[in-house]
């Protein structure tokens, strides 16, 4: 049967896809479900692997059904995931040791300031480009294996294995405790702070600090491998041998999606939390303003392309908690018609610093805070102040970004969930300076993993292919004077130093 299609699956931190595309790059068919969030106390968040997983395999049938595709119809398989999250499970049962641990929980903050006593928070950043920071996995799976019963004895037995969920759902889709292979790839291994820049692989070093014995971690591939990392047993899911040769972490395949294959090309997602990634070239540039210095892929044997990165915890996740906390609207979409009842902010300025502040201050004493309230305030100014803290927090990165590159940025590609509110793409126009353009796919963080995969097997032929199936849906021009501009950009400033030291 003709292979006329590449799927991907995309692992997101609420819900997770199946969406299958063409040799233009174009969305043939989708299905999403989404998954619980877990709070078992204030600042911790968790997922359940196994109901992640019954996602997963229900999205690939829901997209195969709804747009009549025969598996084996589909050329490959890429993966792409919110990244840092954790998972230990045992290779001979399958079975997880305990939820997977989010990327935004910061229950790690003890082991972070422990880790920080010698050498504080820089003191990994030289080798693996990353601050100490609740954020990523290596401290993730400490806290496991310090607090979990069993999980430390069955890890040196080389039994407990780890994996981001990249890993995890690789290791299912290829046969799980039958036949998994135990990967992961270059981008993924870079947000574990336990990845050296350099060598691309694992360092032994920080390994024996942490206590993580070197078993338990998957093996460092390409994000795009023409080895393929494994196939899809007939009797699974699929029911088809399909190979699953892409795995991008979820960042990086919008990289990849929006074709940013020049160094000093950037894009920035706005989903959960807002990404902004911008293409270095094939050497690591350190950052001095707070940014993160990671993998941005590696396409075979072709050399490693590093990025810097901008990491916001929370921008559509705060539009979220206006639904769900304080039901400010009902739908998620809601928010733009009530945040236009206003003219603008009425001088309120909301920092959602709910896990701490990420990039460019990595403070995870920091909580949020609402300012400049007045009787004259009310629910629409609240709105929009909201969306605008994704703007503010984008251009404090942009800075930052500008800063340690040196390259004036032209446009911003923009992609993801909050790309579709007018409102907030053109004030994001507005406070950048910049023309913000949005492309014709906006789904480019699944795009990106069924490019990787596409092109292990030889369904694209280079990068000019990806190139040719990118194209312009619209774009925003900045309409605000330079003055106020700059103007609500220092108040922004100033509220943000009113969440510090709020953790005492």
């Amino acid at each position: 049967m003709a292979k006329r299609y590449v799927g991907a699956v995309d692992q997101g931190t609420t819900s997770t896809r199946f969406i299958i595309f063409d040799h233009s790059g174009n969305i043939v068919s989708a299905h999403q479900l989404e998954h619980r969030q877990i709070y078992p106390q204030a600042g911790w968040v968790e997922h359940d692997p196994m109901e992640i997983w019954a996602r997963t395999q229900q999205a690939v049938r829901g997209a195969l059904k709804k747009g009549k595709i025969n598996p084996n119809e589909l050329a490959a398989i890429g993966v792409t995931n919110q990244r840092e999250t954790t998972v230990v499970w045992n290779k001979n049962t399958g079975k997880p040791y305990y939820n997977a641990i989010v990327w935004q929980c910061t229950r790690t903050r003890d082991i972070i300031d422990e880790l920080a006593k010698e050498g504080g928070k820089d003191r990994f950043r030289e080798k693996v480009g990353l601050p100490l920071a609740t954020y990523f996995s290596g401290p993730k799976i400490k806290w496991i294996l310090d607090n979990v019963p069993g999980v430390r004895e069955d890890a040196e037995k080389g039994e407990a294995i780890f994996g981001n969920i990249d890993t995890w759902l690789i290791w299912l889709l290829t046969g799980g405790a039958e036949s998994g292979v135990h990967v992961t790839d270059v981008t993924n291994a870079s947000r574990t702070m336990l990845m050296n820049l350099e060598t691309l692989g694992w360092d032994d070093e920080i390994l024996k600090i942490m206590g993580i014995p070197r078993q338990m971690l998957p093996k460092i591939r390409p994000s795009s491998d023409p080895d393929i990392y494994g196939y899809t047993p007939k009797d699974g899911p699929l029911g088809a041998s399909i190979p699953v040769c892409g795995d991008l972490g979820d960042q990086q395949a919008a990289l990849v999606g929006q074709t940013c294959f020049d160094p000093g090309e950037a894009k920035n997602t706005y989903g959960t939390g807002c990404f902004m990634l911008l293409n270095t070239g094939t050497k690591p540039v350190k950052s001095k303003s707070g940014l993160l210095t990671t993998l941005g892929y590696e396409f075979g044997k072709e050399e490693a392309v590093y990025g810097l990165e901008g990491s916001i915890a929370i921008t559509g996740a705060l539009v979220q908690w206006l639904r769900d906390n304080l039901k400010f609207f009902e739908k998620s979409n809601d928010i733009e018609t009530l945040a236009r009842t206003v003219e603008d902010n009425g001088d309120v300025y909301f920092v959602p610093a709910f896990s701490g502040l990420y990039a460019p201050y990595w403070r995870s004493d920091a909580r949020g805070v609402i300012v400049g309230l007045t009787r004259y305030a009310n629910r629409g100014h609240i709105a929009r102040a909201a969306l605008e803290a994704t703007a503010f927090q984008t251009r404090e990165v942009l800075d930052a970004m500008e800063k340690d590159s040196g390259v004036k940025l032209a446009a911003l590609k923009v992609d993801g969930g909050m790309v579709f509110n007018e409102l907030l793409m053109q004030f994001q126009a507005d406070i950048l300076g910049v023309q913000v353009v949005r492309p014709k796919v906006s789904e480019t963080t699944a795009l990106g993993a069924s490019y990787a995969a596409g092109l292990a097997v030889d369904f694209w032929n280079n990068l000019d292919d990806l190139r040719k199936n990118w194209g312009i849906d619209k774009t925003w021009q900045p309409q605000m004077d330079r003055e106020t501009r700059e103007r609500l950009y220092k108040k922004w400033l100033k509220a943000v130093e009113r969440t510090f030291n709020w953790i005492e």
